[in-house]
């Protein structure tokens, strides 16, 4: 068996490299039509960066720098959150799951719509009335300020520089993968790109660069929605086409292996719209579901929006517009995903990216005529340069809310005691920005060729399991103190950390290698299965064999080199050579460890300064009397802070 597999790599392996030269022209934009790439990416970069130059004429005091002034209608607001929420993983990564998976991948969409009726209905509105703009300015309200603003600026840099990396290391791979740069530049010109949005235009660049980026979004899915029910009909027919085509069928086949077997071929369409494909455990599905819709209440770039209007009323009108909007566009994604599995096929995303990251930019490429079109490619390198233009960013939105953190609560607020000019906090923001973004593309590099999988559960499980119960008991419990919300913050972040390490979204090289090998095993046998297909009369069979051949030869390179990197390697990050946590999702044990370590300390230490704020606190988040006396008053923030 060895020696055949030495004399077949050879052959696998060129194989392999011809066909990711043919992959990586028809994924990339072909030689001949990349200046069309250069130059869509280019007009749309330049367009943001003339709305950063008209914002920082605008930016003057900490309130511009932070939350836009407080000016911005219900309807902008919406549009921008919407631009903060539809992350460059809700646009080609929920697309390619359900290309991939089917019902289940559309089941991030539907968690991540349910997610901001929480939003809607416990936070929007008592945040705004409160009259905080950061995590920790809404902490150190009624409990010890400094303690509250520590642990809350710790926890909102946690989560930020976690989704951040993930963030940085996608857009990274976005740009390698369509035009051929190298990733570290990529990284640098993604990081770049942030810091100059954040240092020059704060909030108000951010801001519009947000709502440009999400109209950009939504019309490029709209229209490629149209051109996919164009070909196979609206609703009730596309649907029946899904289930009838022999490419969903032969994937779904390939999913279930065994449990395929007596299925007829419509059985096997009709699975992949049913659940079951990717999450086999219902608990998983179920943490998951906990950890998007209590996670998104806690993120902190998404909190800082509700302070970027004037009134509380505008507050709601603006989730309203949010949810709206973000609700349309999720459900675009399903048959954006769908109308990927169909017009191109799950192996030929998965040939360009295995996790199918690459799904909706190849159907936009299809559906304007395929690789070799001119409208094809312009169609793709405007799809792809909207998903870099929401990469950068939701990280500049990150970027600000990290640097509030440090710059705002950590330095005026704990090293200044609140005593600064506004001068200085601008200079202390801008500096924050660039310190934190600076480590941003650091990690972003080191990060290469890294599963960033885990970064994002374990954004959104310390946003779920410290931030989240931490915000709601200040707002709505009496008895929550800092002893509580100290706690809190501690045993969420812990558990969501700890959790995570010893799940299956950690590597774990003795797996690797077990499946590595498996491939290189197998080869042989496929290898004289494919010859014997290239020998056929049968021209559709024969280019077909052809992509498969150069498929198994990537996947051969592939496992030669992950045999390779863990050589040495049998255990994970943390010393396991299997998960102790099955489940991916801590969310479902590590939230209600959050809600119980804040309730019983809560309950074992006493807080009158806790206790005396309870009333103020419950009058001002249902009413937002007294706004601007009471946000002058606490903290001592100085003058600028009469303006929120």
């Amino acid at each position: 068996m060895k020696r055949a597999l030495a004399r077949l790599l050879p052959a696998l392996l060129a194989a392999g490299a011809a066909s990711a030269a043919w992959a990586q022209s028809r994924a990339a934009v072909p030689e001949q039509h990349r200046w069309l790439t250069f130059a869509v990416f280019t007009a749309i970069i330049a367009l943001t960066m003339f709305v950063t130059y008209v914002a920082a004429r605008r930016v003057r005091t900490p309130a511009d720098f932070y939350t836009a002034g407080g000016g911005l209608s219900g309807l902008q607001n919406g549009w921008a959150i919407a631009g903060d929420y539809l992350s460059a993983a809700s646009f080609l990564g929920v697309a390619g799951l359900i290309s991939l998976w089917g019902y289940d991948g559309f089941m991030y969409s539907v968690g991540w719509l349910v997610a901001y009726i929480s939003v809607l209905l416990v936070i929007a509105e008592p945040c705004r009335n409160i009259g905080k703009y950061t995590l920790s300015d809404l902490l150190a309200y009624r409990n010890d300020p400094k303690l509250a603003r520590v642990f809350g600026a710790l926890s909102v840099i946690t989560v930020s520089t976690f989704y951040l990396v993930a963030q940085m290391v996608g857009g990274g791979m976005l740009v390698k993968t369509l035009i051929g740069i190298d990733y570290e530049i990529s990284v640098v010109a993604v990081g770049s790109l942030m810091l100059a949005y954040v240092i020059f235009g704060g909030m108000v660049a951010t801001t519009w660069v947000q709502i440009i980026k999400a109209v950009l979004l939504v019309a490029a899915s709209l229209l490629m929605v149209v051109l996919v029910w164009r070909d196979y009909g609206f609703f009730g027919g596309f649907l029946d086409s899904v289930v009838g085509d022999a490419r969903v069928q032969q994937r779904v086949a390939a999913i279930l292996g065994d449990g395929a077997a007596g299925l007829a071929p419509a059985e096997l369409g009709q699975r992949f719209l049913e659940p079951g494909l990717l999450f086999r455990s219902p608990l998983d599905q179920i943490s998951l579901g906990v950890a998007l819709v209590f996670g998104t209440a806690g993120l902190p770039h998404i909190l800082m929006r509700f302070f970027t209007v004037p009134t509380a009323r505008a507050a709601r009108s603006s989730v309203v517009w949010a949810m709206a909007i973000i609700g349309g566009f999720y459900l675009l994604t399903l048959f954006l995903g769908l109308g990927a599995a169909l017009k191109v096929g799950a192996p030929a995303i998965m040939d360009i990216d295995g996790g199918g990251n690459m799904a909706a930019p190849l159907l936009a490429q299809a559906l304007g005529g395929g690789p070799e079109s001119l409208l094809g490619n312009f169609m793709l390198a405007f799809v792809a340069a909207v998903a870099f233009a929401t990469i950068v960013a939701v990280v500049a939105g990150l970027v600000l809310a990290a640097a509030s953190a440090i710059a705002h609560d950590l330095y005026v607020g704990v090293v200044r005691d609140g005593q600064a000019s506004t001068e200085t906090q601008v200079r202390a923001a801008r500096v924050a920005t660039v310190a934190f973004g600076v480590v941003a593309i650091v990690l972003g590099i080191a990060a290469k060729g890294q599963n960033v999988a885990h970064l994002v559960a374990l954004a959104f499980a310390v946003a779920a399991s410290a931030n989240f119960p931490c915000l709601f008991m200040t707002l709505f419990w009496r008895r929550c103190n800092t002893a509580g919300i100290v706690a809190g913050m501690l045993v969420g972040t812990l558990a969501a950390i700890g959790l995570v390490l010893v799940s299956p979204n950690m590597t774990y090289p003795k797996a690797v290698k077990a499946a590595a090998q498996q491939v290189l095993d197998e080869a042989p046998q496929r290898l004289r299965a494919i010859e014997t297909a290239l020998a056929a009369a049968d021209f559709e069979r024969v280019e077909q064999a052809k992509k498969e051949r150069a498929a198994l030869g990537r996947a051969v390179a592939r496992a030669r080199d992950e045999l390779e990197r863990y050589r040495h390697v049998d255990t994970s990050l943390v010393g396991l050579e299997a998960p102790l946590f099955e489940l991916r999702n801590p969310g479902l044990l590590s939230l209600p460890l959050g809600f119980l370590a804040l309730i019983v300390a809560s309950l074992l230490y006493r807080d009158p300064r806790a206790e005396a704020m309870w009333d103020e606190v419950y009058v001002r988040q249902n009413t937002g009397a007294l706004l601007a006396s009471a946000a002058r008053l606490q903290g001592g923030n100085g003058r600028s802070e009469k303006r929120f």
